[in-house]
């Protein structure tokens, strides 16, 4: 049986899990910054599978090792600058560590201190196949200038210090965006393939199922198809908006609009047998419901289709 894929809020209850030293790992009301180096006292270290509520951000300046986001592995080597986002599998390896930084950060920093509409100004956030990049010294100490310079506001006492912080990562996000991402198209990316959009369609598809077998009675909500992939629903939404056209409420309310108009036509079920079997405890509120969406009432449309 394999094990289960554990997720975690932060960088500390990660590390701490994993057995290794926590002391260095201050949290900053959703932000982390640290050298690795004083996080692996012993080498070679190999992690086990996990997934991060948070995202990160690795810039290695000296170091070796592995990491493997999903079903892509790649080797870390010195100049490598790597990304990654909430929700996917991850693991990695090092067998030798000089200089190497790490930054986490959590959306509701991001949103605080950089951008209340994170995601649409910053659309890359939201990648799901993301690969590293290799830089060359000049390119890399660019980034190293800009982490530096956020880990010595991370180290300070001002009452503004997470604003300027988020200023420092706005200018680090615009790097990152120039560099890897100017013609990062979301939704191409999601009609390619996006893990996270094939599993809420997937989720999605067998939830119908089950009501319409009777298996259920009660209607899922955004919530319940952000905890099916442990995510948060804020994410789970800006993801399938971004990478679809459509947020996770319209996807739920056209299935179960075309799910109702087959019923309709395609049953002798009555109107209130309908609305039950979709999840709906009273007729009315099934009616209203279709005739907001349709612009019509499910008596008469299934009038219209027998004509």
């Amino acid at each position: 049986m394999s094990k289960e894929i554990i997720l975690f809020k932060n960088l500390h209850d990660t590390y701490k899990n994993m057995g290794l030293p926590v002391n260095e790992i201050i949290d900053n009301d959703g932000l982390t910054i640290n050298n690795l180096k004083d996080l692996h006292p012993i080498l070679p270290f190999k992690s086990i599978g996990y997934r991060p509520s948070y995202f990160s951000f690795l810039f290695v300046k000296d170091a070796k090792g592995k990491y493997t986001t999903d079903d892509v592995s790649f080797t870390t080597e010195p100049g490598t600058v790597y990304f990654t986002n909430p929700g996917h599998f991850k693991s990695f390896e090092w067998d030798e560590i000089t200089d190497v930084y790490l930054i986490t950060v959590t959306e509701s920093f991001l949103k605080e201190n950089v951008h209340t509409d994170i995601f649409k100004e910053f659309p890359f956030l939201l990648s799901e196949t993301v690969y590293p990049r290799n830089l060359n010294e000049t390119d890399f100490k660019e980034f190293e200038t800009i982490y530096l310079q956020m880990e010595k506001e991370f180290g300070s006492t001002s009452s503004i210090k997470n604003k300027v912080i988020g200023s420092f990562l706005v200018i680090l996000l615009l790097k990152i965006k120039e560099a890897f991402w100017n013609n990062y198209n979301p939704i191409y990316e999601g009609n390619k393939s996006s893990q996270i959009v094939k599993n809420f369609k997937k989720n999605l598809e067998q939830h119908f199922r089950e009501l319409l077998d009777g298996k259920t009675d009660k209607q899922l909500r955004v919530k319940d198809y952000a905890l099916a992939q442990n995510l948060h629903e804020n994410y789970l939404n800006n993801v399938i908006k971004s990478k679809t056209g459509k947020s996770v409420s319209n996807w739920i309310s056209e299935k179960l609009i075309a799910e109702a108009k087959s019923l309709l036509i395609n049953s002798t079920l009555s109107i209130k047998e309908i609305a039950y079997k979709l999840g709906f405890i009273e007729t009315s509120h099934f009616s209203n419901y279709f005739k907001k969406n349709t612009k019509t009432s499910p008596e008469e449309y299934r009038k219209s289709a027998d004509l």
